[in-house]
């Protein structure tokens, strides 16, 4: 089988089929199932199978870049956060580019505004993939600097910036 490819404990990841190239996500071995932050979540009917359609803003504390995502509903699960709170999610089956290896994880949709990350990875989308180095992070990579800086800058400083300038 060889060696396989390392992760630390947190990774920036792509959502390829989506156009998001970057999404920091929290590599988390003491989770089941990896969740997305998923805003303005709706549910709707297509053909008689359920579907949602929701938005992800990929940098922490901004809306820009925000992408809109379809996906047929899997299931419903009840999750237990880390505070002990019980939630029923959906879950969606999307393809994440973790390093260079792209993986179908089931994810569970739900709002992560105060949380760290936009994403965490659970253990059903690390086992036998992936090995696990704690002491480190970002092992797969990192945006450019000009991406890093601009998710620094609050996104109303940014837009009135861009504005300023014509962009």
């Amino acid at each position: 089988m060889g060696t396989l490819p390392k992760l630390g404990w947190r990774e920036w990841v792509g959502l390829p089929d989506h156009g998001l190239d970057w999404v920091k996500a929290k590599v988390d071995t003491g989770a089941r199932t990896s969740a997305l932050h998923a805003a303005r979540l709706v549910t709707f009917d297509d053909g008689g199978e359920e579907w949602v359609r929701f938005r992800i803003y990929p940098w922490q504390r901004s809306t820009v870049d925000a992408v809109t995502i379809e996906a047929p509903v899997l299931d419903r699960r009840l999750v237990r956060s880390s505070s002990g709170v019980a939630q029923l999610r959906p879950v969606v089956v999307l393809p994440v580019r973790i390093g260079s290896t792209v993986v179908s994880v089931e994810l569970t949709l739900t709002r992560r505004d105060q949380m760290g990350f936009r994403m965490l990875l659970g253990r059903q989308a690390l086992r036998k993939r992936f090995t696990i180095d704690p002491g480190r992070s970002y092992i797969t990579g990192r945006p450019p600097r000009a991406a890093r800086s601009a998710n620094r800058t609050p996104s109303h400083e940014r837009l009135s910036a861009e504005h300023r300038s014509g962009g």
